[in-house]
């Protein structure tokens, strides 16, 4: 009789269970909307998914038991789909819709929560790498920039804050607005996969997972958002020292890719770190067609992503310095670094080696030739494998180009040579400005780098805004753009640098090295002048209206 009751008991808890369940469906093509209403979706226990598309609107609905009510949270200005609690009421579900103007804002208003985490939405990927930490620390995770930190201040003002981390690169007017929080900051030197790191370790710390998910921060998913393990990122198609060293230090053992464009790196990992991987590619699908049941791509909503891309220009072997030149150019606006192996051979047959022992920074849309002491090679046909490794900082080199190519063989004697004589600070300009002198006899072109400058908190490199042409015995500023505060000069009493210059605008082979105390500009005497005869200008031409005036009058 007990056995009876406690059958029928279970089957009236399931039918409970159905009735009452309940789902988010987030109508937005706003990857922060989706994104925040995900994170509120797990944070109160409750299944949410999200349309990538206005036909996923009602394919969606097939995988979705007619059982389970649905609140439809609709974005006011970017919807994908229009009336979409009506498509759900005439498909037979319990449907109540809710719009918002600004889901991130809004949904943190309606969680009791007290910890917070800071992004700036303009680095995606950081939003992906917190959200596992967010759902397992109770933490809401902010959208935040120059535009919008007082808002965020206001809502964080009217509440109780007990934690607050600020993570990655945000804008100064975030970090200093918020320091009343007394938050704890995540970003060693704006490397995404280091601050990764950091935020898995304090995961850890929470729930001791011996797997992660496997990804590049560039998607949306639910598994991702879910927060049952911690998100590594693994790269695009280089995996960085660093995860590797992490991985094989941790706990973790098992690594789920999400989705098949990653396989290449994912089976590195597998490869160099030892640990289990499996690929999460595919869903049942929800509009089979034929016999037999298709499968169909995840549902993965992407984020904006930054462009990084390089190429190489030239390769050249200089039978007058034995040296081989490689002109790497950037095709895109994002600065990187790059480390390059460069393997030869010529016509003889003989082999030889060399590349980069410490990664390049190279500017956005900048040409740059490295020079690499060979042996010297035979006449005739020279050819060459290119493998460069590059990214956006110096530990996150995760894109490779890999390639062949045909070398060019030139005799040229570079007798450029130049002096640095100083460098200066404009406030005002909101630039360096680097005095390069040509001590040669002959027109040299400069191009000016300025090494781990302190911005913000984070080293940087930062380049010249062209590349300088110097005539013989005369003197030219090159121009670095960079905004320093009065924290930043008092953090970069020296500044370091080099300068790549030589005769041939394409092909600065050659190198100088500086370092000088930082110097502000002083006061413009010539501009002061200036203004003063323009004051007199206009006093004189009051005067004399003024007297012809009079006269009129008289």
């Amino acid at each position: 009789m007990k056995k009876f009751y406690l059958s029928l008991i279970i089957p009236m808890f399931l039918l409970m269970s159905l009735c009452s369940a309940q789902r988010t469906i987030i109508n937005s093509e706003d990857w922060r909307d989706v994104y925040s209403a995900m994170l509120y979706s797990n944070l109160q226990g409750e299944t949410a998914d999200f349309l990538v598309s206005d036909k996923h609107a009602t394919l969606i609905l097939n995988a979705i038991p007619k059982t389970e009510s649905i609140k439809a949270f609709n974005s006011k200005k970017n919807p994908f789909i229009i009336g979409y609690e009506s498509i759900l009421e005439n498909r037979g579900y319990s449907a109540e819709e809710f719009v918002y103007d600004s889901f991130n804002l809004q949904l943190a208003g309606l969680l009791d929560v007290s910890n917070f985490i800071i992004v700036d939405d303009s680095y995606g990927y950081n939003a992906v790498s917190v959200a596992p930490y967010a759902i397992a620390s109770e933490s809401f995770v902010l959208f935040a920039d120059r535009t919008n930190i007082g808002q965020v201040d206001d809502f964080l003002s009217g509440i109780v804050v007990n934690n607050l981390i600020i993570y990655g690169h945000v804008d100064r007017e975030v970090k200093d607005t918020l320091q009343k929080y007394n938050p704890e900051i995540i970003n060693i030197d704006g490397d995404r996969f280091l601050n990764n790191i950091e935020i898995v370790k304090k995961y850890q710390e929470i729930k001791h997972s011996k797997q992660a998910v496997l990804t590049n921060g560039e998607f949306i998913e639910k598994e991702i958002m879910s927060g049952v393990e911690p998100v590594l990122f693994i790269g695009t198609n280089n995996v960085p020292d660093t995860i590797k060293e992490y991985i094989q230090g941790s706990e973790i053992d098992i690594g789920i890719l999400i989705g098949n464009e990653l396989v290449g790196t994912a089976t590195s990992i597998r490869r160099d770190v030892g640990i289990s991987v499996f690929v999460k590619f595919a869903q049942g699908a929800r509009d089979p067609k034929g016999a037999i049941s298709q499968v169909e791509a995840l549902d993965m909503f992407y984020l904006p992503t930054y462009i990084l891309n390089i190429e190489v220009d030239s390769i050249k072997y200089n039978k007058a310095t034995s040296m081989l030149e490689v002109s790497v150019k950037n095709t895109e606006d994002q600065a990187v670094y790059f480390k390059g192996t460069y393997s030869l051979t010529d016509s003889s047959g003989f082999k030889q080696t060399i590349g980069d022992i410490s990664p390049i920074f190279l500017d956005g849309n900048e040409l740059k030739t490295i020079t690499y002491d060979v042996e010297p090679m035979a006449e005739g046909k020279i050819t060459g494998d290119v493998y460069i490794i590059y990214g956006e900082s110096k530990g996150s080199m995760e894109k490779v180009l890999d390639t062949s190519f045909e070398i060019e063989t030139v005799e040229i004697l570079d007798e450029c040579d130049i002096k640095i004589n100083n460098l200066i600070y404009d406030k005002r300009g909101k630039s360096f400005y680097v005095e390069i002198e040509n001590i040669a006899d002959i027109t040299c072109y400069a191009d000016v780098e300025l090494v781990d400058v302190l911005l913000d908190g984070e080293l940087k490199n930062l380049g010249s805004e062209d590349i300088v042409e110097i005539n013989p015995g005369k003197k030219v500023k090159s121009r670095i753009r960079a905004d320093l505060d009065e924290v930043d000069i008092e953090d970069n009493e020296i500044i370091k640098g080099k300068v790549h210059y030589g005769q041939r605008e394409n092909a600065l082979i050659n190198i100088k090295e500086f370092q000088f105390e930082l110097v502000l500009k002083g006061f413009d005497y010539w501009t002061f002048t200036l203004i003063l005869v323009i004051i007199a200008l206009l006093i004189l031409i009051y005067l004399k209206r003024r007297k012809n005036k009079q006269k009129r009058s008289s």
